[in-house]
């Protein structure tokens, strides 16, 4: 019997269920969400992107990286140095904040006069995850004439700040951040020297006069950068083949009187074309290293396949029939690409992928009419870079006339509501299920219809959890959804061949409210019931519209905007940084989506349907228990379940936030 009370005992939920975590406490209970945990690199990085941001803002001229024989990292740089007095708020040594608080740093305010302009620090929580995944981290700072140490263990000073006077020795400025990361968080302890080499050698290449060394005591390897050549002297040193034409190296940033971005806004770039061999591709957002790209990159690939196709229209280098899309232009060109924003916003801590809207403008305003004047300039470079687009585009050609013939026979009739797209590309083909014929219309005229099927759906979907395959059907929507997929239902453990599927991406698009989540449910119900191999293949996404629209009038110079927000949050956060900007709450107008339907095709382009600046949630099993995740749905959408429902919203009903 006491087993059973300490069973029930265990299982309730009430005050003391609820745990706060405080400090670095978040970090170490769960570091996937703040880092890479292969292998420490990314922990360093942190470290390495502090120095790189104080030379970036106009300090220092150097980087020193050195692996110490005990598997410490030592990064040190000749900057300004980390502010070590007291926190006028905190009361705490400046120092120590940066290092062991989460949202915590100098590089929050961006407007003139503040500490950093330009940086890729953005959250505040870098280095303090540094030291929440460190045995121990040391901090040297010289500043105003003195040496001062301060010493963490697990995230926790145990050395408190101390200072000496260097006394008539010459000034000196800098930090210097020594690292013993802790092997209990990763997978492999030690940081690949490959990876750090390559990173280090890039830093080089993207601040000009700035010198970079690295040692390691194992290996003896002393190495240091210095490239005067920039950013072509890189790419042509990474590049494995020569390319059809010379290299174009440029780049452009916003003046003072720039109407549309922040004085200095910008990028620089080199683009090279090659005709066979893998292609060399590395972007960066203030300098640090975007490997999955993001929407700059997405302003480098609109620029220059608008560039080559208008070189090639107005040339006559286009063959009658042949239609270049961006894909073909692209595909063979590699680049290093050094994009400047203002504030950029990443796709999570580790800041792989860029995801700022106004940077896919920023970097093709700049690039295009410069891509253009030299393809015009050099017309023999240009019809090389054009006939290379052009043999990809009827190679494409080729390889989808052969896919439809293999599948004319076995498409079916298409349902009449379905707007299907032009090509015939799998892996680029995108279906949107569109709640409500209304917002249905404008997903047809806003969307691209090269590669883009729209098929609107009337009211609610049928509730399939319990509904045998032979009667789907019956349902008019499940059957045109069917239909137009080309895949038959099947269960979980049925082989089904996939062969028949027309579309990569099936993206459910419903009102960002409870109605528009509940259609979300229903249709994910009938992919996870009846079409589950469409979800492990990850074919199925949630498109996520936003719930607000702000318009802000114009800013001195700075024209009207129009911005988007995901939700409450988003909101308050973008009026936050708007506050910090200068606008006064009046010039402001929020506004609400009642749904869809209210918005026009451009901005359900812009929002939801644009690759480039879309935000779509995959759809993924994952992990999960089968036989627990069938009766969690069984109980969830089962119709004689309600009493089990009930108990299960008295039990977790105030974890929600309801919109309504």
């Amino acid at each position: 019997m006491s087993a059973t009370r300490a069973r029930a005992s265990g299982s309730e939920y009430g005050e003391a269920s609820i745990r706060v975590l405080k400090g670095l406490e978040p970090v170490r209970q769960r570091p996937g969400m703040y880092t890479r945990t292969e292998n420490p690199l990314h922990i360093i990085q942190e470290v390495i992107d502090n120095s790189a941001d104080e030379i970036l803002a106009g300090f220092g001229s150097r980087i020193d990286v050195q692996v110490l024989p005990d598997g410490a990292i030592s990064v040190e740089d000749d900057g300004r140095g980390i502010p070590v007095g007291k926190h006028p708020e905190e009361k705490a040594p400046v120092v120590e904040i940066v290092f062991n608080r989460l949202h915590a740093g100098g590089k929050f305010d961006k407007r003139a006069g503040g500490a950093y302009s330009f940086s890729g620090g953005l959250h505040g929580v870098g280095v303090s995850v540094t030291n929440a995944l460190s045995r121990r981290l040391e901090v040297i700072v010289w500043r105003d004439r003195q040496e001062h140490t301060l010493v963490f263990a697990g995230g926790e000073v145990i050395e408190p700040l101390r200072s000496r006077a260097l006394g008539s020795a010459p000034a000196r400025t800098g930090t210097r951040v020594t690292v013993w990361p802790d092997p209990k968080y990763f997978d492999s302890p030690h940081v690949p020297l490959e990876d750090l080499e390559r990173l280090l050698r890039s830093k080089a290449v993207l601040m000009p006069r700035t010198q970079v060394r690295l040692q390691d005591a194992a290996s003896g390897l002393d190495r240091t950068w210095r490239f005067d050549g920039g950013l072509a002297e890189y790419l042509r040193a990474i590049l494995p083949t020569e390319p059809i034409a010379p290299m174009l190296m440029a780049e452009g940033f916003a003046p003072a009187d720039d109407t549309n971005f922040a004085e200095g806004e910008g990028a620089s770039w080199v683009l090279a074309w090659t005709e066979e061999g893998a292609v060399a591709r590395e972007s960066f957002v203030n300098l640090i290293p975007t490997p999955a790209g993001g929407t700059h990159e997405s302003g480098l690939r609109e620029a220059v396949y608008q560039s080559v196709r208008a070189f090639a229209e107005a040339h006559g280098t286009l063959p009658k029939g042949v239609r270049l899309l961006p894909e073909d232009v692209f595909v063979r060109v590699s680049f290093v690409l050094s994009a400047k924003v203002l504030d950029p916003q990443f796709q999570g801590q580790i800041k792989e992928r860029l995801n700022s809207r106004d940077a896919v403008r920023l970097v093709s305003s700049f690039v295009r009419p410069q891509l253009e004047f030299w393809l015009n300039q050099h017309p023999e470079f240009g019809r090389a870079i054009a006939e290379l687009a052009v043999q990809q585009a009827q190679a494409r050609t080729r390889a989808a006339q052969r896919i439809e013939k293999r599948k004319g026979s076995a498409i079916a009739v298409l349902p009449g509501k379905l707007t299907d797209c032009e090509s015939t590309d799998l892996a680029r083909n995108e279906l949107f299920l569109v709640e409500g014929d209304s917002a249905g219309g404008s997903a047809k005229l806003g969307r691209d219809k090269e590669y883009q099927a729209i098929l609107p759906l009337r009211g609610k979907v049928l509730n399939t959890w319990e509904v045998e395959r032979d009667r789907l059907f019956g349902n008019a929507e499940v059957h045109d959804i069917a239909v137009a997929l080309g895949v038959d239902p099947h269960g979980a453990q049925d082989v089904i061949d996939l062969g028949g599927l027309r579309y990569g991406k099936i993206c459910i698009l419903a009102d960002a409210d409870v109605d528009g989540a509940h259609i979300q449910v229903l249709l994910l119900t009938l992919f996870f019931r009846h079409f589950p191999r469409l979800i492990e293949a990850g074919h199925v996404y949630v498109a996520r519209p936003p719930l607000f629209r702000l318009d802000v009038g114009p800013q001195g110079r700075r024209p009207a905007r129009r911005l988007y927000c995901l939700d409450e949050q988003e909101r308050q956060a973008t009026l936050a940084k708007l506050q910090d900007e200068g606008v006064r709450p009046e010039a402001v107008d929020i506004g609400r989506f009642k749904g869809l339907g209210e918005m026009t095709a451009q901005q359900l382009w812009e929002t939801t349907m644009n690759p480039d600046t879309r935000r779509l949630l995959p759809v993924s099993l994952g992990n999960i228990d089968a036989l627990a995740t069938v009766q969690t749905m069984t109980m969830l959408m089962g119709r004689g379940e309600a009493p089990s429902r009930r108990a299960w919203l008295e039990a977790h009903g105030n974890e929600v936030e309801a919109d309504v």
